[in-house]
């Protein structure tokens, strides 16, 4: 068993423990807020190297994660573009398409599509926030009307017996 299928079960586990206490009592219930440094916490871990591991691919993915980046890797691949093309007017149609495939598509896309899961990611994390804020206004609310229950309940006993 590998150590993120241990800490996998172990998450998963203490998810259903959290559930169930939530569930049992849930005037005590706290709603959590999940933070960007618990996820890097819990993806890369405590260790040093680990922590500079994900630095250092974060801070790579920000920078190719960029138009800049897809406008320089553009630039990048039409240096071959005339011997790519020159080959394939030749006959050469694997160098073309080669270079189309490679040289172009892969290398331009790459930063595009890491731009889009950024917007999409940012627009995700904006609705969980929302969501969370929604959520712990109704777990309030809830709270609030099991007290009032309670003391309704407790008026209700009261009365009976006198």
């Amino acid at each position: 068993m590998t150590h993120q299928t241990i800490d996998n079960s172990t998450r998963a586990a203490r998810h259903h423990a959290a559930l169930a206490l939530a569930k049992a009592s849930p005037t005590q219930h706290v709603p959590r807020h999940v933070t960007t440094a618990e996820v890097h916490q819990q993806m890369a871990g405590d260790s040093p190297v680990s922590r500079f591991n994900s630095r250092v691919a974060v801070l790579i993915t920000k920078g190719v994660g960029t138009m800049w980046a897809a406008y320089v890797f553009v630039l990048i691949a039409l240096v071959s573009l005339p011997q790519a093309l020159a080959a394939f007017l030749a006959g050469d149609t694997v160098t073309g398409i080669t270079w189309l495939s490679q040289s172009f598509l892969q290398l331009v896309l790459l930063p595009v599509i890491l731009v889009g899961q950024q917007v999409i990611s940012a627009a995700q994390d904006m609705r969980a926030e929302a969501d969370h804020e929604t959520l712990t206004a109704l777990h309030q609310i809830n709270v609030q009307q099991l007290q009032i229950l309670e003391e309704l309940e407790g008026i209700r006993k009261s009365q009976s017996r006198g």
